[in-house]
């Protein structure tokens, strides 16, 4: 069983489709920016355990999408969770250098106020350190959903897993470039939608970044 059922007659079509690409292809972002919060905070507190995980993320990236997709399917079988999977794997190779990077640009001058006003490590990091790292972390954040809008369309190839790449599959099965077109605009436009609004979070984060380039 699939952790995020649709009923065929909803996948079936355009909105349905609209609804699975943005549920599994975001789902898997947030889901891998929970991973990497925690990895990024140790590789940045720890850095010997950097580079090991770096090259861990970037092999398991360049593992082929439909080659994980196909491996898969023995275990998840054809549901959303055989897309889930792969997408949340790859968010990894971008957040986590984000996570990472983020935190070590947090100026150290900043963590010693922090501990000389009595701030743990557990309450430095979530009320000092991510809210600096935040506009780091929501760049590779817009990256990673992007990227997963885009590789969710290879599980078109699967079956009725790919969100809008299942028109991608339909149009060439059936000759109509037309529907070839509509799935590549609706994901140029849902990409673009995706940044915009997570630009938009950005600032609603981050008030003070847009304070310091008003006065700038």
């Amino acid at each position: 069983m699939s952790v995020f059922d649709l009923p065929s007659y909803v996948q079936n079509d355009y909105l349905g489709l609209m609804g699975q690409q943005i549920e599994v292809s975001l789902g898997a972002c947030a889901a891998g920016l929970a991973i990497s919060l925690p990895i990024g905070q140790a590789c940045a507190r720890w850095r010997h355990a950097y580079p090991p995980v770096l090259v861990f993320v970037t092999i398991l990236y360049s593992i082929p999408s439909i080659a994980m997709f196909v491996f898969l399917v023995a275990y998840t079988h054809l549901t959303e969770t055989t897309v889930f999977i792969p997408l949340v794997i790859y968010s990894l190779a971008i957040l986590v250098p984000g996570v990472v990077d983020g935190i070590r640009a947090v100026p150290p001058e900043v963590r010693i106020a922090a501990d000389a006003m009595g701030f743990g490590p557990a309450r430095r990091y979530l009320q000092v350190e991510l809210p600096i790292a935040t506009p780091t972390i929501m760049a590779a954040v817009r990256v990673a959903a992007v990227s997963s809008i885009s590789l969710m369309s290879v599980g078109g190839v699967l079956g009725n897993l790919g969100g809008f790449g299942n028109l991608f599959t339909q149009g060439l099965r059936h000759f109509e470039i037309r529907l070839v077109w509509l799935g590549l605009f609706s994901l140029l436009a849902l990409a673009l939608a995706v940044d915009l609004a997570l630009r938009a979070l950005q600032r609603l984060l981050t008030p003070w970044s847009a304070r310091r380039s008003v006065r700038a």
